[in-house]
């Protein structure tokens, strides 16, 4: 363990010269290999792993080595890791995967290298339960909540749902509460451009947060003028003035507010925007 952790090569190479088991767990439940992932050594990595030591075998905390070299950034180690089988996938005690981790910390490098894993995909995908499981978290949330925005852009680009909830809310609430600014733009950005079903929903709901001034400008600017895509056909048969709405029409939804002393009402309109139909209503 120590000569892992220093990057012993000399020590290394006696020690398993000399039948050393290469998998021995110390108290916490780690093996050599997760010092020197920890400490980002290659050499050192590349004569335990010819040696045998298992790449995802878990500490008492539930980490295997690639967790730590993703977490401090290691690009090369996460790489030959990876090449040597290590599962990506793989949840520690608070159920954070080598993905999350790399980008809760900012690691550009290894978040790159790990959504080139066919395996990472999975990782993209909602999970059942996110909205009800107190651990729940996903890429997208821990790197809002640290304003990580490199990261935040890379994550969207390989397609994970910038609309998909944990128990602490959406990534933007994430963002917001965090008074990371630069996230909150880049998200609300993202939402206009993908005719997100949920943003609307979500800027009322910080109405009443701690939210910074700056953030709270942001949203309500971006709720004033918010285009979504209607669902399913609608028509109010009781009412032939009304406009007809086909599933698909891109819908711009405007408000205002009006203050008075106590409430704050807000007012709906819908201008309809109907790329399949030239013939409407006014």
């Amino acid at each position: 363990h120590h000569a892992a952790l220093n990057g012993n090569l000399e020590l290394i190479s006696l020690l398993l010269e000399s039948q050393a088991a290469v998998d021995i767990r110390d108290q916490k439940g780690m093996r050599p290999l997760h010092y020197a992932a920890w400490q980002g050594k290659a050499e050192p990595m590349k004569m335990l792993l010819k040696s045998g030591s298992s790449v995802n075998s878990q500490s008492d905390e539930g980490q295997i080595p690639l967790h730590l070299s993703a977490q401090h950034g290691h690009y090369d180690v996460s790489e030959m890791l990876l090449q040597h089988q290590s599962n990506p996938c793989i949840v520690d005690n608070g159920g954070k995967t080598p993905l999350d981790l790399a980008c809760e910390f900012g690691r550009v490098g290894v978040v790159q290298l790990l959504l080139s894993s066919n395996m990472c995909a999975a990782l993209l995908e909602p999970k059942k339960g996110d909205t009800t499981d107190p651990n729940g978290t996903s890429p997208l949330h821990l790197a809002a909540k640290n304003g990580h925005i490199d990261i935040i852009r890379l994550l969207i680009q390989a397609g994970i749902d910038i609309n998909r909830q944990t128990k602490a809310g959406t990534a933007l609430h994430e963002a917001a509460l965090c008074g990371k600014t630069e996230a909150v733009r880049l998200l609300l950005d993202v939402m206009r451009n993908t005719y997100s079903q949920t943003a609307l929903d979500i800027v009322y709901q910080f109405t009443a947060t701690q939210a910074s001034r700056e953030i709270k400008q942001l949203l309500r600017d971006a709720s004033a003028a918010l285009q979504v895509r209607a669902l399913k056909d609608y028509c109010n048969n009781y009412d032939l003035t009304s406009l007809n709405i086909k599933a698909g029409d891109v819908i711009t939804v405007t408000h205002t507010h009006t203050h008075t002393h106590t409430h704050t009402h807000t007012m709906a309109s819908l201008n309809i925007n109907n790329k399949t139909q030239n013939e409407m209503s006014s």
